[in-house]
C-alpha cells in the first residue's frame, strides 16, 4: 500500500546522513532550525572511506564540544603533500590532523549529537526528487511503505557524488573524467607491512596500508591496469588481494575481508553551492578521488560555513546577502580543494618523469616558508575568507580555537569552549565597543575581557570560528560590521547599558 503524504513542515531537510549532512542538521538545530535528514540507507554501513580529517575539521569539531566525544585518536606529527614529507614541527603553530579514526566512529558520534539535538533522521527513505511551491520545496521520496512527499523552506544535498538533489536541480558540474581506478578493503586475520602514506612502486603504481586497531587493516590498491569506471558492486576480495600479491608479493588471500570498495579517480564541482531554496555540501559539492580525508575535511567546514547561515535566513535575522556569502566563501575553496588533489595525485601517483619535480619539491618542503604553506593546504588553516577592509593579520582566518581568555579572577577559557552554542562572540577590553554591540546581544555573546594576541583590543567572531572584525585593523565601525553578518540592531542602546553576562562570567561565582 502506497504510504500518505506526510504533510509535516519543516524548515530544512538535509538529504544524506553522513558525516556531513550530519554536521549540517546539529549546526542548523544549534541556530534554532527545525531539521529533519533523510538517507536512502535503513542504516549506517560501517564502511570507512575516510581514516580521519585535518586540523581544520577537528577545530570545527571542537567548537561544538564533539570532539571529545571522539573518545581516544591520535594526531598525525608529520605532513605530507603528495607523498612529500615535511615536518610539522618547524612550524609556529600545530597543523597535525586526526589519524586512524574511523569515518564510521565519526559519524556515529555525530549521529548522536544530532539526535540528542531532537533531529528525526528517516533511515530508508530514498529522495527522488523535489518541486518548487511558493514559498518552499516539496520533496518526494521512496520509503519503506511506498512515495512520499516532505515539505520545508529549504533543501540542502549532502547525498554525494552522484547527489539526487544536484541533478534534479539541474546544477551543472566540471571537472575530469576518470582515468584510473582504485581498490580498497578492510580485511582481518593477516598483518600486511604498513605503509599509511602509501608506498610508490615502479610505473606509477601504490599501495597503502594502514592499521584501524582491532587487528583491522586498510590496504588500496592504485595500479594503472584498474579500471577507471569500475562496478563497485562487482567488486570480489579476490580481485583486491590478486592486485595486492602482484605488486607488493604478499598474500592476503587468507584475510577476511568486511568490505571492499572499487572507485575511479574522478573530480567534479558543482558550479553553484546554492540556487535559491536549493544548497550542497560535501561530496555533492565538490568530488575529489580518496585522498588523505581532504574531502571529508572540507565538507564538514562546508557545514559549519552554512549551517549558521542558513539558520539565521531561516529565523528571519540575517541581513540581505548572508546566504550568498555561502557560495561566495567555500566554492572558492572547492576549486583550490580539486586543484591541490590533481597535483597530489600527480606526485603520488606520476612514474618515474614525475621523478625530479619529487626531488625539487622535497628541497622546497625542508624550508619553513614552504613547509608552512603546503601545511596550510593540507591542515585547512590556509584559509582566509573576504571579510571587508581591514589589514589585521587574523581578518578572515579562523580565530585559534586553543587561545585561552584570562578573566579578573585568574580564571582561563578556551576560546572553543565559548563557541559550543553557535552564536558569534565578541571579545573586547573595551567597555565602549560592549555598550555599542548591545542591540546584537540576542545573536552574540560579548565577552569582556581583552582578547587573545598582542595588540588587539578587540575581536568579532563568526559562529563556525572565522575572524569577521578587528581593532585595530578593522576599518570599519563595529556596528557595521555587526550588521554585516548578524543582521539589524534589535535592542535599544543606551549610555548606560551594560553588557550581559556571559557563561564565562558565571563560572567565575
Amino acid at each position: 500500500m502506497a504510504e500518505e503524504t506526510l504533510h509535516m513542515r519543516t524548515d530544512v531537510i538535509v538529504v544524506g546522513a553522513g558525516p556531513v549532512g550530519l554536521m549540517l542538521a546539529g549546526e542548523l538545530r544549534l541556530g534554532g532550525a527545525a531539521v529533519t535528514v533523510y538517507d536512502r540507507l535503513p542504516a549506517p554501513t560501517g564502511e570507512s572511506r575516510a581514516l580521519g580529517f585535518n586540523r581544520r575539521a577537528a577545530e570545527s569539531l571542537d567548537q561544538r564540544g564533539l570532539l571529545a566525544r571522539l573518545g581516544d585518536f591520535r594526531w598525525g606529527p608529520m605532513g605530507h603533500f603528495g607523498g612529500v614529507r615535511f615536518d610539522l614541527g618547524m612550524l609556529d603553530e600545530d597543523h597535525s590532523g586526526v589519524l586512524g579514526l574511523s569515518q564510521a566512529r565519526t559519524e556515529e558520534m555525530l549521529d548522536g549529537w544530532a539526535t540528542g539535538l531532537g533531529v528525526p533522521i528517516r533511515g530508508g527513505y530514498e529522495v527522488t526528487g523535489f518541486r518548487e511551491t511558493p514559498d518552499g520545496v516539496a520533496v518526494t521520496f521512496d520509503g519503506p511503505r511506498g512515495p512520499g512527499e516532505d515539505a520545508a523552506r529549504y533543501l540542502v544535498g549532502c547525498d554525494g557524488a552522484g547527489s539526487i538533489v544536484r541533478e534534479s536541480a539541474g546544477i551543472q558540474t566540471s571537472g575530469r573524467e576518470a582515468s584510473r581506478g582504485m581498490y580498497t578493503a578492510e580485511i582481518t586475520g593477516v598483518a600486511p607491512r604498513p605503509r599509511p602514506i602509501g608506498e610508490r612502486l615502479p610505473g606509477g603504481s601504490m599501495v597503502v596500508c594502514t592499521p584501524v586497531g582491532d587487528g583491522r587493516y586498510r590496504i588500496v590498491v592504485h595500479d594503472k591496469g584498474l579500471p577507471p569506471r569500475p562496478d563497485p558492486g562487482a567488486l570480489t576480495f579476490t580481485q583486491v588481494a590478486d592486485a595486492w600479491q602482484r605488486l607488493t608479493g604478499e598474500s592476503v588471500h587468507q584475510a577476511r575481508a568486511l568490505w571492499t570498495w572499487a572507485c575511479g579517480n574522478a573530480d567534479g564541482l558543482a558550479a553553484e553551492y546554492r540556487r535559491g531554496r536549493i544548497l550542497l555540501a560535501g561530496d555533492a559539492a565538490h568530488e575529489i578521488p580518496p585522498l588523505a580525508a581532504w574531502g571529508l575535511s572540507a565538507g564538514l567546514q562546508d557545514a559549519a560555513n552554512l549551517g549558521w547561515k542558513l539558520a539565521a535566513t531561516v529565523d528571519g535575522w540575517a541581513p540581505d546577502g548572508l546566504l550568498d556569502t555561502y557560495h561566495a566563501e567555500r566554492h572558492p575553496v572547492g576549486r583550490q580543494l580539486i586543484r591541490d588533489a590533481r597535483a597530489a595525485s600527480m606526485l603520488y601517483l606520476g612514474d618515474d618523469d614525475m621523478d625530479p619535480i619529487r626531488e625539487v619539491m622535497r628541497e622546497l618542503a625542508a624550508r619553513k616558508d614552504a613547509a608552512g604553506h603546503l601545511a596550510g593546504i593540507v591542515s585547512g588553516l590556509g584559509i582566509r575568507y573576504d571579510m571587508g577592509p581591514g589589514d589585521h593579520p587574523l581578518l578572515g582566518r579562523r580565530m585559534p580555537p586553543h587561545h585561552e581568555l584570562t578573566g579578573p579572577d585568574g580564571i582561563r577559557t578556551r576560546v572553543a569552549d565559548l563557541l559550543h552554542s553557535a552564536r558569534g562572540l565578541l571579545i573586547t577590553g573595551d567597555e565602549e565597543t560592549a555598550r555599542l554591540a548591545q542591540g546584537w546581544t540576542d545573536r552574540i555573546d560579548i565577552i569582556t575581557t581583552p582578547p587573545p594576541g598582542p595588540g588587539l583590543d578587540t575581536v568579532l567572531v563568526r559562529p563556525d570560528g572565522y575572524v569577521a572584525w578587528t581593532s585595530p585593523g578593522g576599518d570599519q565601525p563595529i556596528t557595521r560590521a555587526l550588521g554585516r553578518w548578524f543582521g539589524a540592531s534589535r535592542a535599544t542602546v543606551t549610555a548606560t547599558a551594560r553588557p550581559a553576562p556571559h557563561p564565562l562570567h558565571h563560572q567565575r561565582r
